[in-house]
This record gives structure tokens, sequence and C-alpha cells, in this order.
């Protein structure tokens, strides 16, 4: 005769399961964190020219082929995350499940967190490498964030209406600066004389005394406004395009913030230069053969990707919320993925140096 199983077995075994699967969607952003920036030296050991004998410079092809893993590795690092952060949430979730999503969106921003971390330590004199830091400072957290808690969050929390029109209304009026200056670096692939022209037109805009102040504030409202909506939907159901909608937000708002820092107090504060194609290219070095210098790439990549994504998603709430069928929605979206993901590439083309005429 077959013996039914024992339930509180079942339980056990159900609960721990379901804390293995915690601890990874903890360990895994912890992780792929801490090494981002040991991908970033691999790839710029692997595209560092080797003199021979006869003082030829030269790159193997199987050191080629390790940089262009060694790249896809580093971009594959906020993507993972992304999915970690969607992974299907109970329908009463726990204050650990949470914790685990929370701290795998915090792990997306890792490539633009990386470069804030490496300005900030600049700035402040540290003679210690970004890496000795960076490493156990994640792990520290991954261990802190896998703590378990296992009380459940019984009440879902709402969002406010009128935060989420209000970010609406300032992410409308910081798209239109975001899309010209979007625009401004797509010149590059002319030349870095045409890219100069159109940022000095439009400075006459968005640097003026007045509109500055404006832009600043909004930006950072923008910040506040969309971490405050991020805290309360990570506790809630959400379906992947949400979650992705989210993450997004998150890295925008950390790649804002460390670009004002970067612009308003590194640059024109700090060193008193210019914030031109020559600051933002690293040139004379460039973004590929500097290690300081190649965390940038990513950064930029990514930045531009997830802020066009970004507009897109709250595009496809917005045709949702007037009646448009799902699956039109959901192409539109995709479709505005790989447009986003056209742009990037094209912005990071001319930065690295090709030129179109």
């Amino acid at each position: 005769m077959q013996a039914f199983p024992n339930p509180e077995d079942t339980l056990v075994k159900s609960t721990k399961i379901s804390i293995d699967s915690q601890l990874l969607a903890v360990w895994i952003p912890a992780l792929t964190a801490a090494i981002y920036p040991w991908i970033l030296d691999a790839f710029h050991w692997s595209v560092t020219p080797t003199v021979s004998s006869n003082e030829s410079i030269r790159i193997n092809s199987s050191s080629t082929f390790l940089a262009a893993l060694l790249l896809i590795a580093a971009f594959a690092v906020p993507l993972i995350n992304i999915m970690i952060a969607s992974r299907p949430q109970l329908s009463k979730p726990t204050a650990q499940s949470v914790r685990a999503r929370r701290f795998a969106l915090l792990a997306v921003t890792a490539p633009t967190v990386y470069v804030f971390f490496g300005v900030l330590s600049y700035m402040a004199g540290s003679k210690v490498p970004d890496t000795w830091i960076w490493t156990p400072v994640w792990l520290l957290f991954g261990y802190l964030a896998s703590r378990s808690t296992d009380a459940v969050i019984s009440e879902q929390p709402r969002t406010s209406a009128h935060l989420r029109v209000a970010h609406g209304i300032s992410g409308s009026i910081a798209a239109l600066y975001v899309v010209f200056h979007i625009f401004n670096h797509l010149f590059g692939l002319i030349s870095p004389e045409a890219h100069a022209a159109v940022m000095d037109i439009g400075r006459t805009v968005y640097r003026a005394k007045i509109i500055e102040p404006i832009l600043v504030a909004v930006m950072l409202f923008q910040i506040f406004s969309g971490l405050r909506l991020v805290w309360t939907w990570s506790e809630t159901l959400a379906d992947r395009y949400r979650v992705f909608q989210i993450a997004s937000g998150v890295f925008m708002s950390v790649f804002i913030l460390g670009h004002m820092n970067s612009v308003f107090f590194y640059a024109r504060t700090w060193l008193d230069i210019p914030t031109d194609w020559a600051f933002a290219a690293g040139l004379p070095t460039g973004l590929i053969h500097d290690p300081w210098n190649i965390r940038l790439l990513p950064h930029y990549a990514l930045g531009v990707f997830f802020v066009l994504a970004h507009l897109i998603s709250g595009l496809r709430v917005v045709m949702l919320a007037h009646g448009v069928n799902s699956s039109r929605a959901n192409r539109f979206w995709w479709a505005g993925l790989s447009f986003s993901v056209f742009i990037s590439a094209a912005i990071m083309c001319g930065m690295t140096g090709l030129r179109l005429v």
C-alpha cells in the first residue's frame, strides 16, 4: 500500500526550497556586483596591446574574442539582476523575498554606482584601489540581505495617485532635455566639432540662469519621487514589464545623481574644466584603453538604454490605461527596447571613435 506523504514533511521541504531560492536571489546579485570591476579589469588586460621582440604592437585574435566575452559579461550583470528581481512573488510575499528583490534592484545599478564611487574616491584622494573596497562591501551587503526574515507582509501597500501623476508630469519635462541630449550625442558619429556645435545651441537654453536650476530641481524630484514609488512597488505583485520599468528607474536615479556630481562638482568646481566632448569621451586616452575610463563604457551605454527604455515602459502603461490591447502594447514595448539598444550602440560607436563621414 502506497503511503501518503506527511503534510508536515511536505511543508518543511517546501519551506527549505523557498529559503534556498531566496538565498540565491540575494547571493547572485551580491556576487555579480562584487566581481563586476574585475570583469572590466580583465577586459582592459585583454585589449592592452603587447609589444613583441621587434617592438611592433599587436593584439591577437584570441585576446579579441576574450575581450568580447568579457564585455558581454559586464553588460550581463544588470540584466541578470533584472531577471532575479523579476522572479514571481508569492501571493503573500515575505519580508525576506521583498528584501531580495530590492537587493537585486540595487545590484542592477552596479555599473553606474562603480563610476559614481570611483569619482568620489578620486576626489577624496583615496590611495586604495576601488576593487579592494568595492568587492568586500558588496559581499557584506549580500550577507546582511541574506539574513532570514520570514514575516509575511499581510497588507499590500498602495502608491499615491498624486505622486504617480506628478512623477509622470515632471518626467515629461525631463524627457525634453534627455531626448535632446541623446540626439546631441548622435552627432559624435559625424565629428566632435558637430557634437559641440549642436551642444552649444542647446546650452543657450538649458544652461540659462533661470532654466538650469529648474531642470536640476525636476531631475531631483524625478529621483526621489521615483525611488519612493519603487520602494512601494517592490512589495507588490508585479509582472516582468513592471519590474523592468522599476529597475530602469532605479538605474536612472543613480545615474542622474552620479552624472550631476561629475558635471557640477567634479568637472566644473573641483577640476574647473569644460564638460565637452573630450571630458565625456575620456580623451586623450579614450574609453577602451584606459584602466579607469573603461568603466564609463557600460555606464554610458546602459544609461542611454535605460533612460529610453524607461520612457517606453511608461508609454506602455499609458497605452494600457487607455484601453490598448496588451499584446499590441507589449509589441510596442519590445520594438522600443530594440530601438533603445540601437541608439545606445550608435552613441557608443561615436564615443569610441567611429565616424560616418
